[in-house]
């Protein structure tokens, strides 16, 4: 059986920029690679034969051992701001084999993550592990249900070999699915290291991939502000979530406006707006309250590198442009975060004062530690069971100026119910459940992240059986960190 029979239909557009951006790579082979999940939802929308997926013929394409027809691998080149500072960076340890092309048309990157050393590896060893390739699985999947755009996870194989990282761990390859690995610091490379007409490459191919309705002189501008329309719309979901991401580096900030790098991410447990995940970030520079400043902040950087495209006016004038996106970045992301939180409370329409009725809950719920996920999820049916709120009387008046509110907007009790039910999810990832689920994996035992990726998968269904997953941690558990490097 050959490549083309099993729904390989590979692209490889990225390879008609400037060979300045990015390095052609050959396969890093691993000794005996064995698959540990495929996700065939997805093989079914990229046009792969799902029946295939276990097929030595997947096998030693998710391996890195072989590529499909028409593949042409590549590690990409960039840069970007890692914590503030400045660093030349590139595929380290993912090799981009080509763009699929689905049944409907559509683009999309196979990237290995993990599979072995490129040119800009610098000190590593260009490998993964096992259990933060499955945690991007279960993470990034859980995203793609919740409705917020993401890079998604084809499969993740051993590679039948033990790297060190804190200490001999079993080796495994993640094959990831993006609308592209485009990224802020794409461009931040582009400007920085290579010449004008790289830098105006890239960005056309941006435009041609990502954005065709945009034409004409002022392509670059409105390049900007669609991008930074997108990133308002991804942010002010993950803050909807309570999604913490973690390590927002120029580096991780997709063009496209999708979720990439599960590194030192997580969702929260207790509503706590300074939450912060990662073992590094001890400033709190990513933590969940900064980041849509984070996102305005690398959109700046953004606005820097397109400017040099920017010549054929006036300095000023393109200055001025490009602060009036950024500004609308930072209405709109409010805009955004406003409406969806409305709608978590049941609310259809605007009024004055929505936005001291949403901030008045958070407030009780920092106060209160209360969980985040679930306090909505019991609002949504009427059965607050936050011991911590129910005990609070500024939270019983609050609850009564909520229910006011409610009856200005004069909608049936069933409508609200049912919008309030499509925005508070009834589970996400719990960080306990994602670390039983990947410490079960690495002793052989697949069947517990199986069952926590079946319940995730529809996580507004409110059933009876997503019940024991939406229990917070126990007390007595230690503050969750995640990170980096693995």
């Amino acid at each position: 059986m050959n490549y083309t029979e099993t729904g390989w239909k590979l692209q490889n557009s990225y390879a008609s920029l400037p060979k300045t951006l990015y390095a052609p790579m050959e396969a890093n082979p691993v000794s005996s690679p064995k698959l540990v999940i495929a996700n065939e939802p997805l093989a079914k929308t990229l046009g792969l034969d799902t029946g295939q997926l276990d097929s030595p013929e997947f096998l030693q394409v998710f391996a890195g051992n072989r590529f499909p027809e028409n593949s042409f691998p590549l590690a990409q080149a960039y840069a970007g701001h890692q914590f503030g500072q400045f660093t030349m960076l590139g595929d380290g340890r993912a090799i981009l084999i080509g763009e699929q092309q689905t049944p409907a048309g559509q683009l999309f990157d196979i990237q290995l993550k993990g599979a072995g050393i490129t040119p800009f590896s610098r000190s590593g060893d260009g490998r993964a592990s096992l259990g933060p390739m499955l945690r991007e699985y279960i993470i990034s999947e859980s995203m793609h249900a919740l409705g917020i755009p993401t890079s998604r996870s084809l499969a993740v194989v051993l590679t039948g070999e033990k790297i060190q990282r804190y200490s001999a761990e079993p080796g495994a390859i993640l094959t990831r699915v993006a609308s592209s690995h485009i990224r802020v610091g794409t461009f931040q490379f582009a400007a920085k290291y290579r010449s004008t007409e790289d830098l105006k490459a890239l960005a056309d191919y941006t435009i041609h991939r990502h954005f065709p309705d945009i034409t004409g002189p002022d392509r670059y501008i409105e390049l900007f502000r669609q991008a930074a329309g997108r990133q308002a719309a991804l942010i002010a979901k993950w803050q909807l979530a309570g999604f913490v991401h973690g390590v927002m580096n120029t580096d991780n900030m997709a063009i496209s406006g999708e979720t990439i790098d599960y590194g030192p991410c997580a969702f929260l447990d207790r509503y706590d707006e300074s939450a912060v995940f990662s073992s590094i970030d001890a400033g709190g520079r990513y933590a969940y309250r900064n980041q849509p400043l984070i996102g305005g902040w690398n959109l700046a950087r953004f606005a820097e590198s397109l400017f040099p495209l920017l010549d054929d006016r006036p300095e000023k004038e393109a200055l001025s442009s490009l602060q009036d996106a950024l500004e609308e970045y930072v209405k709109l992301q409010h805009q955004l975060y406003m409406a969806g939180m409305r709608e978590k409370l049941g609310l259809f329409t605007e009024m004055p004062d929505d936005q001291q009725l949403i901030e008045g809950l958070l407030e009780l719920m920092q106060e209160n530690q209360a969980d985040y996920t679930n306090t909505f999820r019991s609002l949504t049916f009427e059965e607050v069971d936050e011991p911590q709120l129910l005990n609070s009387e500024a939270f019983m008046d609050w609850h009564k100026r909520w229910k006011s509110r409610q009856r200005q907007e004069g909608r049936p009790a069933q409508e609200i119910l049912e919008l309030m039910k499509s925005r508070n999810p009834a589970v996400i990832p719990r960080n306990h459940r994602v670390e039983a689920a990947l410490e079960a994996s690495l002793q052989g035992d697949y069947g517990v992240m199986e069952k926590l990726l079946a319940t995730l998968q529809n996580p507004y269904a409110h059933s009876k059986e997503q019940q024991p997953y939406t229990a917070a941690p126990p007390p007595s558990t230690p503050p969750y960190q995640t990170y980096c490097g693995t």
